[in-house]
């Protein structure tokens, strides 16, 4: 294999992520579903018949230089656009370029293209003219054109592995000791490089870049705090409106219902370090609270309201205690599903069904003449020695139907609750489980 860093033009004030852009798959760090042979990526371009192509992850994991790499290995002329700058004007004069050449188009944020960008832009892909590969870093199901999405082949990229970033740190090193600068790093400031770049192998090279910036002509010896240095204004890898939102917020979500307490922290200081708003935070932690313990533990909700109203008092950076102390005691506390799943069943039942009327016990009373209508006859458990009267409240609704009880085996608010009606009424209280 070639090294990666031997494409890059001599250019010395060129960035090094940019001079390491790969020229062929071949070239690629990381993506070897993408780059194995046989993928369906080599056989489009073995077969010169590229089409249209979505390149979708995070950033800094190499779309743009895959596309360019493509572009090389098809023999095309590369050229990009920007979706938030590019109008249709621009598209058409491209295709009339692909008319005289072969042109490979790239869209970076495809996402922002509009409908009329996107329609034009297909069409010229339709007709042979030029092959297209966009960039997203949204969810294209959700966040491209539906035109676009039934047309391209999704290609999902990875993050890129500590190990594999480790790899494009060692071919940066090279890179700078062939302009003269030897960059010495241990093999734990690698590993932390490496590790803090969160998958972004644009970032460890930029990182790397400022470490070597004034010792052209020398060895450098890198050290802590100089690597703290660098960090300390770095910007924190976090997309608070797209899919890392709400993956990390899924993951933090279904570890407080998995019980995961560790796992539950480590989501909690990524939303957090992301500068998620520390009141959505809250709001989820309430919202499972209910969701996820419900009444397994009431007093789950009293602390996640509690939380939420201390947040609003405290603020940042304290508020991140009462944070994870609200999340661990939803994620420690044992579970019940029974107030989500029953509202959701009786909802439906609600929408899709002609409505029950209420029996003439239940109906008001407070007024002159509901005696001459019927109503009456109710009976307040409050004057029954067992606090319980026998009497329906919604005929014809099964018990069962909507509510049935999460307990398991453990001593909650629901299995006590549970052993309480059925020694008082007689009959088993109905239970998702058991």
């Amino acid at each position: 294999m070639a090294d990666l860093f031997d494409a890059g033009p001599g250019h010395s004030r060129q960035p090094l992520a940019a001079a390491l852009r790969p020229r062929s798959l071949d070239e690629v760090i990381g993506q070897p579903a993408l780059t194995a042979e046989g993928s369906i990526l080599r056989r489009r371009i073995a077969a010169d018949q590229l089409g249209s192509i979505v390149l979708y992850g995070p950033p800094g994991i190499g779309k743009t230089s895959i596309a360019r790499a493509v572009g090389g290995m098809l023999g095309k002329e590369f050229r990009q656009l920007h979706a938030t700058r590019a109008g249709v004007k621009d598209i058409r004069q491209l295709a009339d370029e692909a008319r005289i050449r072969p042109l490979l188009i790239f869209v970076d944020e495809v996402h922002r293209f509009s409908a009329t960008q996107a329609d034009d832009l297909l069409a010229i892909c339709e007709e042979g003219t030029a092959d297209f590969i966009g960039a997203t870093t949204q969810n294209p199901y959700t966040a491209l054109p539906k035109a676009l999405v039934s047309r391209s082949t999704i290609l999902k990229l990875e993050p890129i592995s500590i190990e594999d970033m480790e790899e494009v740190l060692n071919r940066g090193l090279r890179q700078l000791a062939g302009a003269g600068v030897e960059v010495q790093l241990t093999a734990a400031q690698k590993r932390l490089i490496a590790g803090r770049s969160g998958g972004d192998a644009r970032r460890a090279l930029t990182t790397l870049e400022s470490l070597a910036i004034g010792h052209e002509g020398g060895a450098v010896n890198v050290t802590d705090a100089m690597l703290e240095e660098a960090y300390r204004a770095a910007p924190v890898n976090h997309d608070r409106s797209g899919d890392q939102h709400y993956d990390v917020i899924s993951a933090f979500i279904k570890s407080m219902r998995g019980g995961d307490p560790d796992a539950v922290l480590y989501w909690l200081a990524r939303l957090i370090h992301g500068g998620e708003d520390p009141r959505f935070i809250a709001r989820r932690i309430m919202i499972q609270a209910s969701e996820d313990v419900g009444l397994a533990d009431n007093s789950a909700l009293q602390t996640a309201v509690a939380a939420a109203q201390a947040l609003e008092m405290v603020g940042l950076p304290e508020a991140q205690i009462i944070l994870s102390h609200a999340a661990l005691h939803v994620a420690r506390a044992p579970k019940s599903g029974s107030a989500n799943s029953g509202i959701a069943a009786a909802l439906a039942a609600v929408a899709s069904e002609p409505p029950a009327p209420v029996p003439l016990h239940l109906r008001d009373t407070h007024y002159q003449g509901a005696q001459e209508l019927g109503h009456g006859g109710y009976r307040s458990p409050h004057k029954d020695a067992l606090g319980w009267v026998d009497q329906p409240y919604a005929p014809g609704v099964e018990p069962g139907r909507f509510y049935q009880s999460d307990a398991r085996l453990s001593p909650t608010f629901e299995k006590r609750a549970d052993d309480y009606w059925e020694r008082l009424t007689g009959r088993p209280v109905p239970k998702r489980f058991g």
